[in-house]
């Protein structure tokens, strides 16, 4: 008796938590625990709110606008896994979880400007609904390339084919290619920097972040370039970013989250722009080595002016 009762205790547990804890180790298809022990701190873990900031404490500040390449090998935990796992996805599956299922992340678009971050355009419902169809249509095109693909019928003979025209050519329809972690190259970050000289630290805080994929003409599918998606509030997304699992090479019950590795800075990057009278970016006025040396200064002269602050 005292274990039947044991085993629906444990099953009422496992099924509440799979229910509302994403990444907590649990099988949504058997609701089945997959490890010793059910996976709680990161599923259920609250943000850690940033120090508080007064404008008079600020005495320096410089906006800097970072990539993080998802090639390096630093960087990969943000890329893998590509399949998703009971405990673990990519940054851009986390993304796709805030902004289209969970709805908790606003998608700002470019407004057909390049390179537009300032959030000027939210992408959200007319009427307030974030399940009206023309937003979701809207909001998933966001996430993927159109395209153009023969349309598919049923002919008098009840067999599947393309429909044709009069002249005999396959009648086009436009669809919504989704991307998906696999196209994903790199993200890129917009922070700002500044000295708190209240608590005597050089801090940094994430204002945006946005992935980048491969931009491909729309009817021949050939890359033509580079793309951003859509730009994201970053500290929007670190309530979303704080529940889900990074992987940790040395040990698996010692995991951290999206939220814990920005908030670290345990990622590789490269300054690709800082404030300045132009609002120009390091490419393409410099290429290859130059740009790379130019980044490199950039860097170099933060750390300096933190270095000269101090008596040693």
């Amino acid at each position: 008796m005292k274990k039947i009762i044991y085993i629906l205790v444990i099953n009422l547990i496992v099924g509440s938590i799979s229910a509302q804890l994403p990444g907590s180790g649990i099988s949504v298809e058997s609701n089945v625990l997959d490890g010793v022990y059910i996976q709680e701190h990161i599923p259920t873990k609250r943000v850690v709110s940033y120090a508080h900031l007064r404008e008079a404490d600020v005495m320096w500040a410089k906006r800097i606008w970072r990539v993080i390449d998802l090639k390096e090998k630093m960087n990969q935990k943000l890329y893998f896994p590509l399949e998703k796992q009971n405990d673990r996805i990519s940054l851009y599956e986390v993304i796709k979880y805030g902004a289209l299922t969970e709805g908790s992340l606003t998608v700002y678009d470019l407004g057909g400007i390049e390179l537009d971050d300032k959030f000027r355009f939210p992408v959200k419902p007319e009427n307030g609904n974030i399940n009206d169809s023309d937003f979701r249509t809207l909001l998933t095109s966001k996430f993927g390339i159109e395209t153009q693909k023969d349309s598919i019928g049923i002919d008098e003979f009840g067999e599947e084919g393309p429909v044709l025209d009069d002249a005999g050519d396959p009648i086009k329809v436009n669809t919504i290619e989704p991307y998906t972690s696999r196209d994903i190259i790199r993200y890129e970050l917009k922070e700002d920097w500044f000295f708190d000289k209240q608590r005597s630290v050089l801090d940094v805080r994430i204002i945006g972040i946005s992935p980048v994929v491969f931009s491909k003409n729309p009817e021949t599918l050939e890359v033509d370039g580079l793309k951003n998606l859509f730009w994201l509030y970053f500290p929007e997304c670190r309530y979303v970013f704080q529940n889900f699992f990074v992987f940790n090479n040395a040990n698996d019950s010692q995991r951290m989250s999206f939220d814990d590795l920005f908030w670290k800075r345990e990622f590789s990057s490269y300054i690709k722009k800082e404030s300045n009278v132009y609002d120009r970016a390091i490419s393409p006025n410099w290429d290859g080595l130059d740009a790379l040396l130019e980044s490199e200064r950039i860097r170099t002269e933060m750390f300096t002016f933190e270095h000269d602050l101090w008596h040693f």
